[in-house]
This record gives structure tokens, C-alpha cells and sequence, in this order.
């Protein structure tokens, strides 16, 4: 059996409420973490830490400093102060043992246009040295997951933008990440394809991967076991969905957001 033996419709999705086990020890973990680009600071002295098999959401205003941590999470920029770890390795010192460990998709993924879905699948599968025996059965299982099997010659060019983001996730996971960093992967892409993304995603949790991700989508937030709320470069709050609504008493998240930003503020 393979690594992702379902299709999309196999599992039932968890309820957004459910929580991460945290006796869990913490598979990412940031301890002081900071970043300052001159006389900015883009990153303030954040601790978090997000055990493994847990969906953790990153959410905050343009700005607030979510792409930068993501990025020295995944070993992209050293920080000016404090260390991060995943998967036990330390962010900055053993960056090959994090590329073997986590999966990253950027704002932009990387996607040739004038390449077929399965060209690009296999441009990756060689820039991650797969062996030739392991690639066809992995990529098939990947077409199967993301229903992208009919589209295989189809050039990335031509896709829609929620195909092209199955095809950046398939992309990333060529290589069987124990993590995945996703920086706002659903921006632009219509409220379906947005939803069978994340169809995809809790699948992937439920195979035992953690996901690691910022959002615009106040919605998505809600679907996340845990959610971290960042501004002007600090993690202001971090909690489940409902624990922010029970402190907060809003019902609907985007008051619970509002409400967190203006007390920051104030």
C-alpha cells in the first residue's frame, strides 16, 4: 500500500473545533524568534511550538510578519534572534536535514507553464533524486488524491488556479515530507477548489503529515486545529477557534479577529 492510499472522497472531514493533542512534544517550536530587516522588525520575540499531526493556521493582517516566520521555519532566512526547531533539527544549522523533512509551497509556486502536469511532477521528482522505480507509482497515487489524473497532459499553463495549486501540492510532496509549509496556498483560487484543497489537506493529516500554514481566508482559520494570530511582528494569541470565541464571546470569526487586533491596538 502506498503513502496515500484514498481518493478525495474517502475519509469524512474532522469537525473544525477538533483539537491537536498537545501532550504531544512539539514537532516545530520557536523560542525567541526574531527578524529585523534595518531598522525594522518584521519578526518580535515569537514563541510557539505545534505538535506533530496538527493543522496550526498562522493568521494576521498584510504585513504582520507570517511570511517571514514561515520562511525561517523552513530554514529559508536566519533569524536575527532566538532559534527554531522541526523535527527536531535546528532551522539554521541543519538546513539539509530540514529540506528532507518538510515540504514547502510558496505564494508562488515554482510551476513551468509550457510543461504538462505530469512534466512538471517529473522535473521535481528528479530536482528531489527520486529513484526512476519510485516515481511513476507515487505520481499516479498523487494524480488519484487530487482527481488530476485526466489533466496529466495538460500543459500547467492551461490549468485553472485551483488545479495549479493541486499540482504545486502534488509537486511538494513528491519527496514524502514529514511536514508541510504552506504560505496563504488557497490565495486567489474560487470557494470549491479552495474547499477540495482542504479536503486534501485534512487527508494528508490523517496519513500523520503536519501542516503549517498562513491564510487571508478568515474561514479557513476556523478549520485549523489551532490558530496563531499575528501583529506588527508579535503572536498576540494562540488558541483553537473556539477558545478565541469563548474569550473574545464573538460568534463569528472575523469579530473574533477584529476584536484581537483592536485590543492589540488599544
Amino acid at each position: 500500500m502506498g503513502r496515500f492510499p484514498w481518493t478525495a472522497r474517502d475519509v469524512p472531514v474532522p469537525p473544525p473545533e477538533a483539537e491537536a493533542d498537545n501532550q504531544l512534544p512539539p514537532f516545530i517550536e520557536a523560542r525567541n524568534l526574531t527578524r529585523r530587516f534595518g531598522g525594522i522588525t518584521a519578526v518580535n520575540g515569537v514563541n510557539l511550538s505545534v505538535a506533530q499531526g496538527e493543522i496550526f493556521g498562522l493568521l494576521g493582517p498584510d504585513g504582520a510578519g507570517k511570511t517571514t516566520m514561515l520562511r525561517m521555519l523552513c530554514g529559508l532566512m536566519d533569524p536575527s534572534e532566538g532559534e527554531a526547531r522541526v523535527a527536531g533539527c535546528d532551522c539554521s544549522r541543519e538546513t539539509d536535514a530540514i529540506k528532507d523533512s518538510i515540504g514547502y509551497m510558496a505564494q508562488r509556486f515554482g510551476l513551468y507553464g509550457d510543461l504538462t502536469v505530469r512534466e512538471n511532477m517529473l522535473f521535481y521528482a528528479d530536482l528531489f533524486g527520486l529513484a526512476a522505480s519510485d516515481v511513476e507509482p507515487l505520481m499516479l497515487e498523487l494524480l488519484r488524491m487530487t482527481r488530476m489524473e485526466p489533466f496529466q497532459q495538460r500543459q500547467a499553463g492551461r490549468l485553472s488556479g485551483g488545479m495549479k495549486q493541486k499540482l504545486a501540492l502534488m509537486c511538494t510532496l513528491l519527496h514524502h515530507p514529514r511536514v508541510l509549509f504552506l504560505d496563504e496556498p488557497t490565495n486567489g483560487v474560487d470557494p470549491l477548489s479552495r474547499r477540495d484543497f482542504w479536503d486534501i489537506l485534512y487527508r494528508l493529516v490523517a496519513d500523520g503529515l503536519t501542516v503549517f500554514l498562513t491564510t487571508a481566508y478568515l474561514e479557513e482559520a476556523e478549520r485549523c486545529n489551532r490558530v496563531g494570530l499575528m501583529h506588527h511582528g508579535r503572536l498576540i494569541r494562540c488558541d483553537t477557534p473556539d477558545a478565541l470565541k469563548r474569550e473574545t464571546g464573538e460568534e463569528h470569526f472575523e469579530d473574533v479577529f477584529v476584536a484581537l487586533i483592536g485590543s492589540a491596538d488599544a
